[in-house]
Order: structure tokens, then sequence, then C-alpha cells
């Protein structure tokens, strides 16, 4: 997906951005870059590849290169950013995080404009520099954000870098995923993670509203435009992607995991399926803590049967083919063979997508001597691949084992009954956990309910996005 983080200081801000911005590294895998404003110098950028070595060791002799008083980094899953624009309202840089579902029509008509772009690979535009393009077609940045917003379909939180030393920060028209501002004695900054600059010393301000654009500068934050008033936050955010000590909306991440595994017991418990359990474990690492939430509401003993070894390929989704990312998500799996052999296993992940990590994962485990495999997902069947954030590298919907495993059983007609299938009470649901059991060695398969993760998060239904789970925008 992505995060951004920047500061506009009174004095050099290199370090605290390095440090804001490494703190976003969960985020993404594939670039990462900085941007920064020295009156001096003016506005400097670097862009770095990272899928092969994390933000930190890329970008560790920054200091030497670059300076600053005002600075913007990110850690991108897309296109290489920050871009430095040089447009009607002066000389720029710019990140932004979401994704531009009509952006072939959004070129076509900068083009007939007498715009034009620098083209990448293949003829590719920088999904940033276009919305930099759109931006620079109005009178100032709150025109020129508002309209770039109002004319994307998907997702755009954006951070400028001004000219002036001053920054931009604007966070998507529904609120999708959150955009942050904290303060310190010496400046203002803006972050999509709230811990990454409460680490650095700034206190938190304020979490920008949904379409909110605020301009800051070492002494001020001045809005520039108040937010809406519908919001759509990712759900999803809290159940998989958030870091644990992330907060979104006043929510802990780790706090709703917790509740969320405990309210999965919950129902295991009145159906009497956690009788013959002899360890509860997570499918490292975000499935953990809502295992945890699972052990604690059951009293059954939490452990880890296996762990991931992790000093050295510590994502196992960094390389781009699929055959890679399974052989080294299978190597760095170790097992703990006194917590395996002859065992009743119940694992919780965050949520099935695919499944076939999952698949070798579980085969991994009756390898070792296990006796039982229970799955529990966190999050509902998967229906619908996001179309509002780059959450995953799927291409399709087909590619969900949700989807496949429907049209194994009924073809393309079942797809006009997915809420039947995504009902765990209904008999073609029921018939879609017991396929996915049989496909992947699953003893059992219970899926959390839409409802129960809005009621482990807290927020009303209608201020959250579930559209990867039913379908509702």
């Amino acid at each position: 997906m992505g995060g951004f983080f920047g500061i506009a200081s009174k004095q050099d801000c290199m370090m605290d951005v390095f440090f804001g911005v490494d703190y976003h590294s969960h985020l993404g895998t594939r670039r990462g870059g900085m941007a920064a404003y020295d009156k001096n110098i003016g506005l400097q950028r670097k862009i770095h590849n990272i899928e092969n070595s994390p933000f930190r060791t890329k970008f560790e002799s920054i200091f030497e290169e670059m300076q600053g008083t005002s600075v913007i980094g990110c850690i991108s899953d897309s296109d290489p950013q920050p871009m430095l624009v040089r447009s009607r309202l002066g000389t720029f840089a710019i990140t932004t995080v979401g994704i531009i579902n009509n952006s072939d029509t959004l070129i076509e008509q900068c083009l007939t404009s007498g715009g034009h772009f620098d083209a990448m690979t293949g003829g590719k535009v920088n999904t940033t520099e276009l919305v930099a393009a759109l931006i620079s077609q109005k009178e100032n940045f709150a025109e020129g954000v508002q309209f770039a917003q109002q004319v994307i379909e998907g997702t755009a939180n954006i951070l400028i870098l001004k000219d002036d030393g001053n920054l931009i920060a604007a966070r998507d028209k529904f609120g999708r995923i959150p955009v942050q501002i904290g303060r310190n004695e010496t400046g203002y900054c803006a972050s999509f993670e709230q811990f990454a600059y409460t680490k650095l010393g700034f206190e938190h301000v304020k979490e920008l509203g949904p379409g909110e654009i605020v301009e800051l500068s070492p002494e001020s934050m001045t809005q520039l435009v108040a937010p809406g008033s519908e919001m759509r936050m990712c759900a999803f955010l809290w159940s998989y992607y958030g870091y644990p000590t992330s907060t979104y909306e006043g929510i802990n991440v780790e706090a709703m995991r917790y509740r969320n595994g405990a309210a999965i017991a919950e129902r295991d418990m009145a159906q009497g399926r956690t009788m013959d359990i002899d360890y509860v474990g997570g499918v490292p690492d975000s499935g953990t803590p809502h295992a945890i939430g699972y052990a604690n509401r059951t009293g059954k003993p939490f452990a880890r049967a296996f762990i991931k070894y992790t000093p050295t390929w510590a994502r196992s989704f960094t390389p781009a083919r699929q055959s890679d990312r399974n052989k080294i998500a299978k190597m760095k799996q170790i097992p703990v063979h006194e917590l395996i052999v002859d065992k009743n296993l119940l694992f919780v992940d965050d949520s099935i997508v695919r499944g076939t990590q999952l698949r070798e994962t579980v085969e991994f485990l009756y390898d070792n001597g296990a006796k039982s495999v229970h799955m529990r997902s966190a999050c509902p069947p998967i229906m619908y691949g996001c179309k509002f954030l780059n959450f995953s590298r799927a291409t399709s919907d087909m590619e969900l084992i949700s989807r496949q495993t429907i049209m194994e059983l009924e073809g393309v007609a079942g797809f006009q009954y997915l809420d039947e299938y995504a009902d765990g009470n209904s008999q073609r649901g029921k018939r879609m956990r017991k396929a996915i059991c049989e496909k992947f060695g699953f003893d059992s398969l219970g899926f959390q309910t839409v409802d129960g993760v809005v009621k482990a998060i807290g927020i009303e239904s209608c201020k959250l996005c579930t559209y990867c789970w039913n379908g509702k925008e």
C-alpha cells in the first residue's frame, strides 16, 4: 500500500523524517523516497528501490546527500516517489498513497488539454505525477487537491512540500486511510502512522477528517478545507495492515485484534467447537494478536508451534513471483516439535485471501506430527478484490480462494449468491467452508462475520468500508 511522513520545522529535520519514514516500512516493499527543502539549496530528492533491502539501509547515507528544514518521505508499493514538479503553482515535491482506477481517462484528458508526462517502461505514467498534473490545473493548492480528489476514482492521500518550506497534507475524500498531525517545539508533522511521530517526541494534534486539507508551517497549522461528513475508513487496516501500535480514529489495532479473537472464540464455544483443542496459535505475524484474544477467552493455552525465521527474509511477499514467495514462506517456518507432535492445534489467521501459503503451512504442521489443524479467519471471506487500496498483488477476483471455490462448486452462476456463501450458517456457506477444508486439509474452518469485525473495531458500520467482504462501498 504505502505511507508517508513529513515535517515543517525551524531546524534541520532530516534525521527525524528518516526515522519517521522508516516506521512506515510495514506498509510497502518496493520504493522509498525523500524530498527536502533548504532555503539555500532549494528542493532536493532521492528515490531508492527497497525490494531487497529495507529503507533504513538504502537511506543511511542521506545526511551527506541532502539537508533541509522541511522534509517529506514515503514508503511506496507502487511507483517511484516523491516526484519533483514545476508547474503554474511553483516547484513542489509530492507523494501520494492510494490507487487511481480511472487513470487512463484522466491521462487522456490531461494530454488533450496540452499536458505531457514522462513515460515509464511500457508507456505507463507515474500515478503521483498524474495527481500533480491534476492539482496544477487549478489556481492554488487547496483547489487543486480538491479537484484531484473529486475526479479520481479510487483513493488519494496527498502530501506536498512547497518551495517555501510549508507542507500541504490532505486526507482522501472518504477518509479510507488516515492522515495524522503532530507538533513539537520546532514545528509540525504529517504522517500515516501516529506512533511514528510520538516516538520522535511530537505530541498528537489531530487526525484529519475525510477530505480535510491543512497547510503546515514551522509555526502553525492552517485548515484550507474543512472535513466532509461522509467517511468510509478501511476496516481491513485494523484486521491486517495496521501495525500493532497504530491507532486509527482513536481505536488501537492490537486492542481491536484481541477483541476480535475473543468474539470468534465466543461463537466457537457456543457451538462446542473448542473442546479438544490443545493449543491456540496465530499465523505470524498479524494473526497472533487475534489468536491471543481467542486463547484468553477460551482458556486454552496460547503457543507458538512454529517460529518465523526473519533475520534475512522479513517479508514473504517481497519477491514478484508467487512461486518465489511460496518458497521463502516455507523456508522461514521453523517447527517447535514439542508443541506440534500429537497435538490438536487451532490457528487464527488475519485473513484468507488466496490461501496458497496457508496450504503449505498446514502441510508443514502435519509433516511435523500434528494430530489435527483447525483454522479460523479473523476476517469474513474475501469476496471482492479491493478497488480502493492496492493491498495485494491480486489482479482478478478469481485469484481469491472464495471465488475459486464457488466456481468449482456452482460455476459462474454461484456468483449471484455471494451473500449466501459468506454466511457460515447458510447451506451454500457451509458447502464453501467444507470445500476449502478438504482442499487445504483443515479439520475445521471458521470465518469472522462483518458484524463481528465492526463490533470489535467499535465504529459505526456506516463509517467503515467493508467492500472486500460484502461489496458495499
